[in-house]
């Protein structure tokens, strides 16, 4: 029992809000002495190097950095601006461009949180000025930017693909089917609610002089240099041509380059991108390294055999195992981070996955569209606390907290989908 002491204590720590690195592997190093001795940690610096050998990982500071330059190019803005005036026009049309723009970012750039902030800062102001309802427009910014987690290239993607073994690839290619359907029911929802409550989100009366020629003719010169980048970077792996390792590499000189054509490239740019890549890559990495030696410690004590025959025993056998694992998901997205979840959640339900004969590469498309609600879920998604750091003073934390909820579910719903029809998503439940 040691092992479940070990991990319900960790996540307490967790949710205490301490750091978690720290916590993963103090816990371990406090448990492993506990129950083995130091000789345990032997294995350590082995285990660390091959974590620092892993080509697949050299993708998240690549990805990572194309990101942040590109958040650096306004292109989020040049984007905004040219889709508001096709669509603004609509009830509800800034809010369509929104998700839009949330999409196409995603793609090209990954970044939640750049996303989230960057439609904070251009889009919500322009929505309330035209007397968009608080909650619909904070909602829609949160579940439009929260769209990189799931819409390749994924960070997340890519750590669930070390994690479980799986091409990277192949995960990319499985997750655009479930992004562009999120995408497309975000839409709808925002159609039909426009539809019965106009009120909500005003149509943007045309005030910028340029003909309907014009605003689809700077609509697409905003759309192309994005579009061109994704074409890039996911077009080179899904034909095979480059690995994921080799496009991220492909998609950080992409993103110079539209700093070039945009105008925003200088070298203090590329030296400040790249400290906070750093950072970011230091962050997953450090938690990396504890998760790593949490899990040595948890397998050791012999904590995943008992889990796993306490799994394998649970009624509906692989249906009940799904319905329980993506409820923990979950219910652990609304305290703790995507990244915890995959380094600790994700290898104790991946070998019972494994004897049950369920579909690995299904396995992780769910698993990564549940971890992109834990950007949305209060009390602590990250999403809303990116927007309530640059929405002004009028909106209210609850304001964005009742906004999201019908994200929230209409996301609930397309795992379910997934679950449920694994072929309307191109995809199979069992091998």
């Amino acid at each position: 029992m040691i092992g479940m002491i070990m991990f319900a204590a960790a996540l307490i720590l967790l949710m205490l809000g301490f750091p978690v690195a720290f916590t993963f592997g103090g816990v371990a190093l406090f448990f492993g002495v506990f129950a083995e001795g130091m000789d345990l940690f032997a294995f350590m610096p082995y285990r660390i190097m091959s974590v620092m050998q892993n080509t697949v990982l050299m993708a998240v500071p690549l990805f990572i950095f194309m990101g942040v330059v590109l958040q650096r190019t306004r292109l989020a803005e040049q984007l905004l601006t040219s889709m508001g005036r096709l669509f603004g026009g609509l009830p509800g049309g800034l809010a369509i461009s929104t998700i839009l723009v949330g999409a196409l970012l995603a793609a090209s750039t990954g970044v939640v949180g750049a996303s989230v902030v960057a439609m904070g800062l251009i889009s919500l102001p322009v929505m309330l000025a035209h007397d968009y309802d608080k909650r619909l427009a904070t909602g829609t910014i949160c579940a439009a930017g929260t769209l990189g987690q799931i819409v390749p290239p994924s960070i997340i993607l890519i750590i669930l693909g070390d994690v479980l073994g799986l091409p990277v690839g192949d995960l990319f290619k499985a997750a655009v089917i479930p992004g562009v359907v999120l995408v497309g029911l975000y839409i709808f929802y925002i159609l039909v609610l426009t539809r019965f409550q106009p009120q909500m989100a005003p149509a943007m009366p045309d005030d910028s002089g340029l003909s309907r020629k014009k605003e689809i003719l700077a609509a697409l010169l905003a759309i192309i240099p994005p579009l061109a980048l994704i074409v890039v970077v996911l077009g080179s792996i899904f034909a095979g041509i480059a690995t994921p390792t080799e496009s991220s590499a492909l998609g950080g000189i992409g993103a110079i380059v539209l700093a070039i054509i945009y105008r925003q490239f200088s070298f203090k740019m590329v030296w400040d991108a790249s400290k906070d890549t750093v950072k970011v890559t230091a962050m997953v990495f450090a938690i990396l390294v504890g998760a790593t030696a949490f899990s040595m410690v948890f397998s050791y004590t012999g904590g995943d055999y008992l889990l796993e025959e306490w799994l394998l025993q649970l009624p509906g056998e692989k249906w009940g195992f799904i319905i329980l694992a993506m409820l923990v998901i979950l219910v652990l997205g609304f305290f703790i981070d995507f990244v915890e979840i995959s380094f600790i959640i994700v290898p104790i339900l991946a070998p019972v996955a494994e004897a049950m004969g369920i579909n690995m590469l299904w396995f992780a498309i769910l698993i990564a569209m549940n971890l992109q609600t834990s950007f949305l879920t209060p009390p602590f998604g990250f999403s809303l606390f990116y927007l309530k750091g640059v929405s002004p003073p009028g909106v209210r934390t609850t304001d964005i907290y009742k906004g999201v909820l019908p994200f929230i579910l209409m996301q609930i719903l397309v795992l379910a989908m997934i679950v449920i029809f694994p072929e309307w998503f191109g995809m199979s439940a069992s091998y």
